[in-house]
């Protein structure tokens, strides 16, 4: 007599070959992950750890994100440096999320035609951001981005920046009643060498105020695109805030 044995994986295959199973046990899948990635959410206060020294864009700064968003920078650059060696020792200390917890909507990237943006506030000279805009070759030999020269030439036209920061605020970014107020003046102001921004970088810390685009007497988008990039990755001490996640992640566990 032949001992039968039993198939181990017949209840697999009956599930395989049956639809309305394999969807029913497939959906059951799905909604148990959901729940066990979505539902500890409710029950913390902030999924980001606050980093000191992160703030707001001024209304410069955010005019020239804007024009950073329209021209499509982002296709090519990205703003978030993986916490890997190659990375951090082209690009710098790698990304904080912090760092993009106001940016609506953030630029972390997934393709690097040009390199990585987190970190080049303060890198290169305002004159060397208006020259390679201008005219990237003329820096960058084997450059293939395209030229942005008629920045200089088109006066910034933001609308009203009141309305912009009032919108950013009602979606989580902490601008003050006071900031919204003084939002078209603070635009202004940024980039006026000769102003009082007294006001201006006590609401703002590290707002960096002078003309960007070599010509002061005009108010321009390339003004704009150069403060923007000017602040990138300067907010933060990234040492010093790295540290701070770490124990808080010990502290955790």
């Amino acid at each position: 007599m032949t001992e039968t044995t039993k198939d181990p994986f017949a209840g697999h295959k009956k599930l395989e070959r049956n639809v309305t199973l394999l969807g029913l046990f497939a959906f059951l899948a799905v909604t148990v992950g959901g729940i066990v990635e979505i539902a500890p959410l409710f029950w913390i206060d902030n999924t980001i750890e606050q980093v000191k020294g992160v703030r707001p864009y001024t209304p410069l700064e955010q005019a020239g994100r804007d024009i950073y968003v329209r021209e499509g920078c982002y296709v090519c650059h990205s703003q978030m440096i993986r916490p890997f060696r190659d990375e951090v020792e082209r690009y710098g200390h790698y990304s904080l999320a912090a760092e993009s917890m106001y940016d609506h909507p953030f630029q972390w990237g997934s393709k690097r035609t040009g390199p990585d943006l987190a970190r080049v506030g303060g890198r290169y000279s305002d004159e060397w951001h208006v020259q390679h805009l201008t005219d990237p070759r003329a820096v960058v030999p084997e450059s293939v981005m395209p030229p942005y020269a008629f920045l200089a030439k088109h006066d910034l036209d933001m609308g009203d920046m009141t309305a912009e920061l009032t919108a950013l605020n009602r979606v989580g970014v902490p601008y003050t009643k006071t900031d919204i107020d003084k939002a078209n003046d603070d635009l202004k102001t940024q980039a006026d060498p000769m102003g009082d921004a007294a006001d201006l970088t006590k609401r703002y810390p590290k707002a960096q105020v002078r003309d960007f685009d070599g010509n002061p007497s005009r108010l321009t988008e390339m003004d704009a695109l150069v403060a923007y990039l000017q602040v990138l990755g300067t907010m933060v001490d990234v040492n010093a805030a790295s540290a701070q996640e770490d124990l808080a992640t010990e502290k955790g566990r």
